[in-house]
């Protein structure tokens, strides 16, 4: 199954997060290590999860300030 990630930078590295599981968050110094940290942790969410599955509707709106 495919899951939308957000990655953010900044001097110490990538943080990372998937809005469909909520709390499913994690970081790495480079891109790549990032991205590897959060399908471990999208697998450890899902396996925690078992039965209860909650995955949410995720929208994207854009907001003028």
């Amino acid at each position: 199954m495919d899951y939308r990630v957000v990655l953010i930078e900044s001097e110490k590295g990538f943080a990372v997060s998937c809005p469909a599981l909520r709390g499913c968050h994690s970081q790495g110094k480079t891109k790549a290590e990032a991205l590897e940290n959060i399908r471990d942790a999208i697998h450890d969410w899902l396996d925690a999860e078992g039965d209860e599955k909650s995955v949410f509707s995720i929208s994207e709106e854009t907001v003028t300030v």
